[in-house]
This record gives structure tokens, C-alpha cells and sequence, in this order.
């Protein structure tokens, strides 16, 4: 083989080259040497700049993390918005509803303290009309929120009241530890959790049962193996009451605003009757699954999204009981997310937050039988939607859109730039490791939801994270994003996927030694650089709408991909073709693609087999300049045909 040096100018390098083909199980051929010059194009340089996402301004909004500790159960009589955080996340339902006074208990005027005059006692009864419980500020809302209910409770199917009464019933953390899939029994053996409600006794429309199990299972020194996970799922809820809130609001249950609204009879018995310490508004049991979903999402991240998922299904499945509201969910869900993250970033789980990882990959690794975590990972994915309801990522991806607002249209602008409150970005530590913080706050801005839906517009930004789109990696790329993985450190440092359609005029920098899978529909401009590690295109459209440059490591071209720019790869690098139906493993460039070198791998998907005498046509190019040192072809020798705008390879044999 014989060749040219490489020539680097400021803007440019030159190859001339007699490259050699090397045919997997063939002999080697000698190219005829090229007198033409292959310029090779920079790698695109994007907009310059990383986005950012810096937390709103403290003097006007107090961060929730920092405050939690003001939201206590027995401050409940006097909370308000400007005095108590927990009331104050939620603060958007103001726009809805208007509570009259200040809420106490019924009977029982409040006195003086701290500074607080005395209020008078509250005759609240829940009944609607009442003037001590409120005034409806946006009747369509209101009216669609309980006419919800009505419908839900009315078409409500066996199945599902069966599992309303059980998560009414059960302890939260074990009736929600069945989101963990494959996983599950092991999760419920290793922090030894027990439940006493296995189904709906025959009495239970006149018996309340309570559950007698261990919900969080055995913490501490007396549980060797998973104690420092059940700590950290017991103490998530610090400074999470919602009774505050409840409060503060007076938002009476539906079946107090509608006699149509159905409740599960099982669950007659758990009905208060005492309407001025009973409020809808927030769902108190939504908030614990939120929160407690998050903290088991966060030490096992394999089932990250779909514990997040199964959290949100306990709050529709509060409506199909007719226990709440959608709103009351909405309140519940963003209260969840807030005192999670402040015990996680602030609270007492700060410190004990990354053994509890450790501890659930190491004890769920030995009980799954799992060498690594990529094994960890396949295990936790290894079921069908036949007996993983979360199996379908495509199918929990809308279901967890649809619970964060439950068909309501936007009530205000839709386009008010997204906030991350201060401390969020500890939700997505351990589902993205491989990115810094500022990263992860990028990340959750550019996935969140649209403004403008009721009660959802708080000031910190809590309403409008969506953390199952967030774990699908970015939404945007309003700066240019450099994603540094490294291998050696296993999960997901070594292998990822981004699901999300990425759009901006961002560039994407792919460094380290991991992989990145891309399956979105992307159509960000900055263009793709990989330096090192592998990449994956799984779409026509995963590397967006730039120009493409590969100066290291390792390019997968899965599907039949588009690139929009021109197309570079320089000596030492992969490109892999895997070839099958559809025009998969195809290159299509609008713009020249240059060969300086390099290898050309090619493998074939199962039941894809070609024959000799077949010709592939593989690369394809308004231009095509330049050769591959090396081309490989699994199992078979091949015969290169470079063209004017394209490379076609012959089967040989």
C-alpha cells in the first residue's frame, strides 16, 4: 500500500492516497494510486456558545429547596402562599378557584401567633355555593375538571376500580414498586416490603381497611442489603404534608361538587365527613407516589421513566376512585416533584443519596443474576407489555403525557419561556449521569411543556417539567452541547438513547468512550462532530440537518440516513453500515462526502443475506471525494466501485 501524508492547511487538510481494500476473508487489493487532492472540510462550528438555564430570581421566588421547611402540617391553619412554600408551588390554581378565608378548622377559631392576627372560626361544609369555601374564578376550567370525573367514575370498568381501591388502600411505595417490571419481586424481597390489602374483602363497602404491611420494607442496620435504599425512600417526604395546601385552598372533593361523581364503593368507608379538614385540592396521595416514584427511580434508574409513569397512573387512578380531581392530581404531581428534589439536593437524602444508588445496583445486580449493568439494564427491559404494562416506551411516553394534564387546553400564552427550578436537575443525576448539572437544568429546559396550562405555571417552573421526555435526552439545542461518555464506567456512561426530536441550531459534540444512540426525528442545524466513542443513528433524520464530521472514534448508521450537509471521516475512524430492509444502512449526503480515510465496516441485520453478483449501492452524494483505507464486509469479499457521487460495493463471494 501506498501512500500520500496527510497536509494540514489552516482550514483544511489534504489526502492524496493509494488506499488498499481489505475484503473480510479475502486477499488484499491494491488500488491504483489517485492524483487528486481530497481537501477535507472543518468540522462544523455550530453556534459557538452552550445554552444555559439559570434559576428564576430568588428576591422575587424563594427556591422550594431552600424553603421546604416551611411547609409543615401543623403551620396548616395558618399557611399562606407568602408564608408557606408548599402552598405557594401551587399558587397557579389562584387563577381558578379563590378560597374565602383563610382556612381552620371548622368550629375552631385560630389565635394570634407570630405575628398573625386571630382568624375567625371557618363554618366551611364543602357544599357548592357555600360562600366560606370560595369562589370559582374560571368556570370552563372548573366545569371541565369535575365533568371529568363524572365521566371517569361513570365508565369506570371493574379492573380499574379494583386498582383504585388498591392504591387507595396499599402503601404507597409498595403499591407503586410494582412500576419496577422484571424487577419488582426482587425490589419487594430485598427491602422487605409487605402488604395486608390483596384485593376488595366482601365487606369492604361498609369496612375500612387499613394497610398492616411494611410499606417501605426494613431500613437501617437491620437490613444489610437494602437498608440505606429503604432510608432514603422513608425520608423523601420530609416537609412534604399537603395538608397546607388542603388548607389554604378549600377545594372540595368532586363528590362533593357532583352527586354524579360515582366513588368506588369499596371505598364509602374512607370518605371524610368532615368537609373543612377533607380538601381535594391537593392530591395528597399523588404527591407521596410522585415523590416516592422519583426516589426509587433515581436508585434504579434502569426503570426510571416508567416508575415515573406508574407514579402518575396512582394519581388518574385517585379520579377513577372519584377521590379527586385532575386538578388536584396537577397540584399533587408538582408538589411531589418539588419535595423530592429538595430531600434529594437539600434534605437529609443529600448525603446518603449516592449509597442508596450504590447499594440498589449491587443488591438488585446479585438477585437479578445480572454480570453488569448493561445486563441490569436488558434484565430490567426483559418483559412484554403482557406482563410489564410499562413494557412499550412509545405507549408510556403518551400515557404520562396525557397525566400531566389530562386534556386541558391552555388558559394563558403558551409561549412564556421555560424556568428550571433551582436543585431539579438531582431528579436526572443518576438516569444522565454522563452529563454535568448545568447540562441536566439545559435538558429540563428544553423538554418541558408549553405554558399556559391551568394551575401549572408556577414561578419556579415546577409544572412544566416533564422528566419522562427529559430521561429521552435533550428537546433542544439552543447552544452547542459537547456529551463527554465514559465506558468504564458502565450503565448508562456507557450506552444511552436519546428518543426526543431535537431541534435548534445547535452542534452536537460526541466525546469519550461511550455510545450515544440517536432515534429521533431531529432537525438541529449546528451540525455533528464525533471525536470519539461510538455514535448511533437509528433514524433517516438522527444526525439533524448540518453537516456531519467524523475525526474520531466510531459513526453506526442503522436506518436509511439522511445528512442534509456535506459528510466528513478522517484516517483512524468506523464508519458502520448495517445493512437491511427499507434502505437501512444507506448514506445518503446532500452536500460532498469526503473519504480521507479510514474504515468502512459492513454487517447485515438478521434475515438480510446478499447474494453474489449483487451490488450495494451504500453511499450516495452530490459529490464523493476521496477513499477508505480499509473495507470490511462480514463473511464476505467484496469488489469497491467508486463513482463520481457515490460508493457501490460487489459481492464477489
Amino acid at each position: 500500500m501506498k501512500s500520500l501524508p496527510l497536509v494540514r492547511h489552516p482550514l483544511s487538510l489534504a489526502l492524496a492516497a493509494a488506499l488498499s481494500l481489505t475484503a473480510c476473508g479475502g486477499d488484499d487489493d491494491t488500488v491504483a494510486p489517485s492524483n487528486d487532492v481530497v481537501t477535507v472540510p472543518e468540522a462544523p462550528k455550530g453556534l459557538g456558545t452552550a445554552d444555559t438555564a439559570p434559576v428564576a430570581a430568588e428576591a422575587t421566588t424563594p427556591p422550594y429547596v431552600d424553603n421546604s421547611a416551611t411547609n409543615q402540617r401543623g403551620d396548616a391553619r395558618y399557611a399562606t402562599k407568602e408564608t408557606n412554600a408548599g402552598v405557594r408551588l401551587v399558587a397557579g390554581f389562584l387563577d381558578i378557584w379563590q378560597p374565602s378565608t383563610l382556612l381552620v378548622d371548622a368550629g375552631a377559631a385560630a389565635p394570634a401567633r407570630d405575628g398573625f392576627p386571630a382568624v375567625a372560626a371557618s363554618t366551611w361544609t364543602g357544599i357548592p355555593g357555600d360562600a366560606t369555601d370560595g369562589k370559582v374564578l374560571n368556570a370552563a376550567v372548573h366545569d371541565a375538571n369535575i365533568a371529568y370525573v363524572v365521566q371517569a367514575t361513570t365508565n369506570r370498568t371493574e379492573a380499574q376500580a379494583l386498582a383504585a381501591y388498591l392504591d387507595d388502600r396499599r402503601g404507597k411505595t409498595y403499591s407503586i414498586a410494582d412500576g419496577m417490571g422484571p424487577l419488582t419481586a426482587a425490589w419487594r424481597s430485598a427491602s422487605r416490603q409487605t402488604t395486608t390489602i390483596t384485593g376488595i374483602p366482601a365487606d369492604a363497602t361498609t369496612v375500612k381497611y387499613d394497610d398492616g404491611g411494611i410499606e417501605n420494607g426494613v431500613g437501617g442496620s437491620a437490613n444489610a442489603e437494602f437498608g440505606q435504599v429503604v432510608d432514603l425512600i422513608g425520608n423523601i417526604g420530609e416537609n412534604g404534608s399537603t395538608e397546607p395546601a388542603k388548607r389554604f385552598y378549600k377545594y372540595a372533593r368532586p363528590w362533593r361538587w357532583s352527586t354524579s361523581v360515582k366513588v368506588v364503593p369499596a371505598l364509602e368507608p374512607a370518605k371524610s365527613t368532615t368537609p373543612g379538614t377533607d380538601g381535594g385540592f391537593v392530591s395528597g396521595h399523588t404527591a407521596e407516589a410522585v415523590r416516592k416514584g422519583l426516589a426509587m427511580a433515581y436508585v434504579v434508574p434502569e426503570r426510571y421513566q416508567e416508575m415515573l409513569t406508574r407514579s402518575l397512573v396512582l394519581g388518574e387512578n385517585r379520579i377513577l376512585a372519584g377521590m379527586h380531581s385532575p386538578l388536584d392530581v396537577i397540584g399533587g404531581r408538582i408538589q411531589g416533584l418539588a419535595v423530592a428534589a429538595a430531600s434529594l439536593s437539600t434534605g437529609q437524602n443529600k448525603d446518603a443519596r449516592v449509597a442508596a444508588r450504590a447499594q440498589a445496583r449491587s443488591t438488585l445486580m446479585t438477585a437479578t443474576g445480572s454480570a453488569n449493568d448493561a445486563a441490569l439494564i436488558a434484565f430490567a427491559h426483559s418483559q412484554t407489555t403482557a406482563q410489564d404494562p410499562y413494557a412499550d416506551h412509545a405507549a408510556n411516553k403518551a400515557t404520562h403525557r396525557r397525566l400531566m394534564t389530562f386534556g386541558f387546553t391552555a388558559i394563558a400564552a403558551t409561549n412564556k419561556p421555560a424556568v428550571v427550578p433551582k436543585g431539579a436537575e438531582v431528579l436526572l443525576e443518576t438516569r444522565l449521569p454522563y452529563l454535568t448539572a448545568d447540562q441536566r437544568r439545559v435538558v429540563l429546559k428544553t423538554t418541558a411543556l408549553p405554558s399556559g396550562f391551568p394551575a401549572m405555571d408556577d414561578a419556579e417552573g415546577w409544572g412544566r417539567l416533564n422528566l419522562f421526555d427529559a430521561a429521552d435526552g435533550y428537546g433542544r439545542f439552543d447552544g452547542d452541547v459537547a456529551v463527554t461518555m465514559d465506558a468504564s464506567l458502565g450503565g448508562y456512561n456507557a450506552q444511552d438513547v436519546w428518543w426526543n426530536d431535537i431541534a435548534g441550531a445547535g452542534r452536537l459534540a460526541k466525546l469519550g468512550t461511550g455510545a450515544l444512540r440517536l432515534a429521533g426525528a431531529n432537525t438541529f442545524t449546528g451540525g455533528v462532530a464525533l471525536s470519539a466513542g461510538t455514535l448511533q443513528a437509528a433514524s433517516s433524520s438522527a444526525l439533524g440537518k448540518g453537516d456531519v464530521h467524523v475525526a474520531g472514534g466510531r459513526l453506526v448508521i442503522e436506518s436509511a440516513v439522511a445528512v442534509s450537509g456535506a459528510y466528513t471521516q478522517l484516517p483512524g475512524t468506523t464508519l458502520d453500515l448495517v445493512v437491511g430492509g427499507g434502505g437501512a444502512g444507506r448514506l445518503a449526503v446532500a452536500g460532498t462526502a469526503t473519504i480521507a480515510g479510514g474504515t468502512l465496516n459492513v454487517r447485515f441485520k438478521a434475515g438480510q443475506t446478499p447474494s453474489v453478483g449483487d451490488t450495494l449501492q451504500l453511499i450516495s452524494g452530490t459529490r464523493l471525494l476521496g477513499k477508505f483505507t480499509t473495507i470490511t464486509v462480514d463473511g464476505y469479499k467484496v469488489t469497491p466501485n467508486y463513482t463520481a457521487t457515490g460508493l457501490q460495493l460487489h459481492i464477489d463471494g
